[in-house]
């Protein structure tokens, strides 16, 4: 065996009991020259994340390859991203999908919540589409099972873009552009909502994150990282607790959990998965969002509460917001619980400046 790789073993070897010990004193981490040998190889041989109780972690590992088009459905694709950023499926003619999901945007609209007909505004921030094909429960609470359902969702909705099916339907047929596009794209001569959705809905399944510096560390190793980056990298699984509820491809683990965000018996107040449910324990949860492309998605959380990430990384380590210990006067909703995988973290200024860095390769 070379002697060179003797060392990496012994190296790798000695970090590995120096990690059990400052996990059992949280000290801080490794220095620079040891997490290099902790995390040299995949992702399954990286140091184990610290887990709270419930926690549900998937191993990091890139975003699956988009497989290529058939032709037909290289057609629809191309339709739906027409329909996309069609804004006369809208009440008004002027709000389209891609008015809160702007390409350009990391398709998003850059607010803290969406404006929509007539100038009205939303109460929730508009999430990134990149994660749309792999995720089963959208929106934020979770409402809708499908794509096609969830952009019927909007079309319709008097906030959004207020449309009129039998209006949006009686349009479109009568635009020869439109029927010449959909032509042997569906069963039928008439073009109806279900059909517009269904080409939305092919054009958002195309869509993945961009692709940066975080795909190259499963192609070519944590080495593209910089020394502050993998520090947060290592912060991310162990001490910082992220790792959680954000693993996985899309780091996220596809659930919901209440923050402290829903203001619970205050104007602000959105009980979130509660409404859906009915559950107790789903008042004031939102789902867990895709880490993919977050440089390009701010403002954050369900409500864009924050606009940067260095508050954001500030709340994780206070433990969240607060949680109302007694029922509101005249709320049906019970007071929101506190989710157990959120806690306290003992993050030093370097730790958070750290995790921000890492965050941005994402």
């Amino acid at each position: 065996m070379p002697a060179s790789t003797i060392r990496r073993a012994v190296l790798a070897a000695s970090t590995g009991v120096l990690l059990v010990a400052l996990r059992a004193t949280g000290a801080p981490a490794p220095p620079d020259a040891a997490l290099r040998a902790l995390y040299a190889g995949p992702p399954q041989s990286w140091p184990r994340p610290w887990l709270e109780p419930g926690a549900r972690f998937t191993e990091f590992a890139p975003v699956p390859e988009t497989p290529e088009a058939s032709p037909a459905d290289a057609a629809r694709i191309a339709l739906g991203q027409r329909l996309f950023e069609e804004p006369r499926l809208s009440g008004s003619g002027q709000i389209a999908c891609a008015s809160c999901h702007n390409a350009e945007m990391g398709f998003t609209d850059g607010l803290r919540t969406s404006f929509g007909h007539d100038r009205q505004r939303g109460r929730r921030n508009a999430p990134a589409l990149f994660a749309a094909r792999w995720t089963h429960a959208l929106f934020w609470d979770g409402r809708e099972a499908s794509l096609e359902g969830q952009v019927l969702g909007p079309l319709s909705d008097p906030l959004e873009m207020a449309g009129d099916r039998a209006r949006v339907e009686r349009w479109i047929n009568r635009q020869p552009g439109y029927r010449q596009a959909f032509a042997g794209l569906i069963g039928s001569r008439r073009i109806r909502l279900a059909d517009i959705a269904a080409m939305i809905a092919a054009y958002e399944r195309s869509l993945a994150p961009p692709r940066n510096r975080w795909d190259r560390v499963f192609a070519q190793g944590p080495g593209v990282l910089s020394d502050q980056e993998l520090r947060g990298l290592h912060l991310f699984r162990t001490k910082a607790g992220c790792a959680n509820c954000h693993s996985g491809a899309l780091l996220t683990d596809d659930r919901f959990h209440n923050l402290g965000l829903g203001f619970y018996g205050t104007a602000r107040q959105d009980l979130g998965r509660w409404l859906v449910t009915g559950r107790a324990q789903d008042v004031g949860a939102f789902r867990t969002p895709t880490l993919r492309g977050l440089i390009h998605t701010r403002p954050y959380m369900h409500n864009g509460f924050f606009p940067f990430l260095e508050p954001v990384v500030m709340f994780y380590a206070g433990g969240g917001g607060p949680n109302p210990e007694r029922q509101a006067a005249g709320e049906a909703a019970p007071p929101p619980q506190a989710d157990p995988l959120l806690k306290p973290r003992d993050l030093t200024r370097e730790d958070r400046e750290a995790l921000v860095a890492f965050l941005r390769v994402l």
